[in-house]
């Protein structure tokens, strides 16, 4: 053991205090933790996080980092720091495609305009754009309170740097940056991430937070994700990243660092090869309009425009392919229409670039649904478009005028799978409900699966008319008592059918189904003669032609809860678990049968 190491940390605290900078250049490095899109388990980027400090004989990153301010040496370390991390950042084989977190303590932003001047240097000589760096701004103090705060924040987004808020939810001023200045990311704070799959509370905040953020263009991180089922969560309530045990832990070894998670790949296959409508239908409505990039020249807005005059706006993106909003030609008509006015805007004095005049735009993946579109392209006035990715990168826009033709197509196909005997939607529709609510646990769901008994010599005796007539008097029993906010109801074929609720409790159900069996079973012996009615049996022929008595139509239920909690990405157990049931429903005697799904091990 050196002697360094040796000395009581208060002891070696107190003996370094005027040389933390100095002995930090031998002790400290930086470990990084992978930051993964959630749909396809690809690095996104590198958050870059302080190791060492115990040898400094710190318990803690943030106790060092406060003793260097107390001592005056909160900037050097920074610099330090930052720049060790983008060398390290420079050596990945991938650096062109990540992004690389730096956390920016509130005590350097009087400081930030130097700070951010030697950084720019180390990118340079690195070859990194500034758009592949991205800060973290700590809410362990009030950023906004800074004199010097909004003039670090212009000059960040000129130069195009990215910016996040850290730990937001537990922090002093994430709203007031959320509404004053334009950020690129929101990191959920742990404290919502940990069991919230588990937590109706947490999943409300988490949900409500992420539909915020796409409405205003920012994209929504999720910090220490631990679980697969905190992972999965994250994915169906919309996070567009996450960072956390369950990914990765932070390494300071550069050849530990993969591209890309398999584990988390396996989990999204079966939903990205199964394409659902709405995504069909959304990239149908795709417009791949031109973009422009933040660190072009304003000639080069102006020559879009010239080359499209009938395109009022255009994307802009970062170096990386990432939207950064859109820029608007109302913003330039003042100059445009006056006189030199064009040379103002290139006056070294003046100078404004492309990012000045940058517009947020809504923004969401490709694989958002088409009413969850909508609500972002609603809840923010004056938008012109939503702008789409894939993989985090530029993939087009959807207009207005093409999420109306997208809600109408799906209105229309919906209406074709309509069962034209009952007017209940179809197969795809029932598909399509079953993966959703599969999705949200807030509550408890049940599927219920309702199918005649002996209906084919009652059709067979009577003819297909009374036939139809017997499945639409359920189906209009089923109306008559499924009729809510939420409740669906639709027709698998034939004399088969499917009921789904949520938030009902399992005494609810099953009497709201007890009485659907009892009425139906009224009302429909009554297309039988007085004497089959009587004898309580209709004579017919089985599925091998054998002539034999049957006893009359009855329909029976199998009921499956999958509970609140239980979170649902592949719908194969719930496969399985029709035939089980439907079985036992058909021997049971009031031809109503209930089971749990377990969540599987």
């Amino acid at each position: 053991m050196s002697a360094a190491t040796s000395l009581e940390p208060d002891m070696f605290r107190r003996y370094a205090n005027d040389q933390l900078v100095t002995l930090g250049k031998l002790v400290l490095e930086n470990a990084f933790q992978p930051i993964v899109e959630v749909g396809t388990g690809t690095v996104f980027g590198y958050e870059a996080l302080m190791r060492g400090c115990d040898r400094l004989g710190f318990e803690t990153p943030l106790q060092l980092l406060d003793q260097a301010a107390d001592t005056g040496q909160l900037l050097p370390l920074e610099q330090m720091m930052a720049s060790r991390a983008l060398a390290k950042f420079a050596t990945l084989p991938d650096f062109s495609d990540a992004t690389l977190f730096l956390n920016l303590d509130v005590r350097l932003i009087q400081h930030g305009e130097e700070f951010v001047e030697k950084l720019i240097q180390h990118l340079r000589n690195a070859h990194v754009p500034p758009s592949s760096v991205c800060f973290e701004l700590s809410e362990r103090f009030d950023n906004t309170s800074v004199p010097e705060f909004a003039a670090l924040m212009t000059t960040m987004r000129k130069v195009g740097f990215k910016i996040a808020i850290d730990d937001f939810g537990v922090g002093h001023s994430e709203m007031k940056l959320l509404s004053d200045y334009q950020v690129d990311y929101l990191k959920i704070d742990r404290h919502f991430i940990a069991g919230f799959d588990k937590s109706p509370r947490k999943r409300h905040l988490v949900k409500n937070i992420v539909n915020t953020a796409h409405v205003l263009g920012v994209r929504v991180i999720a910090e220490g994700v631990e679980t697969e089922a905190e992972f999965l969560s994250c994915r169906e309530l919309g996070v567009d990243l996450i960072q956390g045990y369950f990914v990765a832990k932070p390494t300071t070894f550069i050849n530990e660092l993969q591209s890309s998670f398999a584990h988390l790949a396996d989990l999204g296959r079966t939903r990205r090869t199964t394409q659902s409508l709405d995504e069909i239908l959304i990239r149908k409505q795709i417009e791949r309009l031109p973009t422009v990039y933040e660190h072009e020249s304003i000639d080069s807005v102006f020559e879009l425009f010239r080359r499209n005059p009938r395109q009022p706006f255009f994307p802009v993106l970062n170096a990386n392919g990432e939207p950064r909003g859109i820029i608007h030609e109302y913003h330039l008509k003042e100059f445009i229409y006056q006189p030199f006015g064009r040379d103002l805007l290139k006056n070294k004095v003046y100078e404004r670039t492309i990012s000045h005049f940058v517009d947020h735009a809504p923004t969401v993946g490709l694989d958002a649904n088409a009413e969850r579109l909508m609500s972002i392209f609603a809840n923010m006035d004056g938008s012109d478009c939503v702008i789409l990715t894939e993989n985090m990168r530029y993939a087009g826009i959807v207009s207005a005028a093409s999420l109306i033709k997208i809600i109408n197509e799906k209105r229309l196909k919906s209406a074709q799978d309509q069962n034209p005997l009952t007017g209940l939607p179809g197969n795809l529709a029932i598909r399509d409900f079953m993966q959703s609510a599969g999705r949200d646990d807030e509550q408890t769901r049940f599927f219920c699966y309702c199918d005649f008994d002996n209906f084919k010599p009652f059709n067979d005796h009577y003819g297909f008319q009374i036939g139809d007539h017997a499945i639409s008097l359920f189906a209009a029993l089923m109306k008559r008592y499924f009729f809510s906010e939420g409740d669906f109801l639709g027709h698998v074929g034939g004399d088969d059918f499917f009921i789904g609720v949520s938030g009902w409790t399992l005494e609810e159900i099953t009497e709201i189904l007890e009485r659907l069996l009892s009425d139906f079973h009224d009302d429909v012996v009554q297309f039988y003669s007085p004497q089959e009615r009587a004898e309580g049996r209709i004579k017919g022929h089985d599925r091998s032609g054998m002539e034999r008595y049957f006893p009359l139509l009855r329909c029976s239920i199998g009921l499956i809860e999958l509970p609140k909690g239980l979170v649902l990405e592949d719908m194969s157990p719930v496969g399985a678990k029709i035939a089980e049931i439907k079985s036992q429903a058909k021997q049971s005697e009031s031809g109503l049968f209930f089971s749990t799904l377990v969540e599987p091990a």
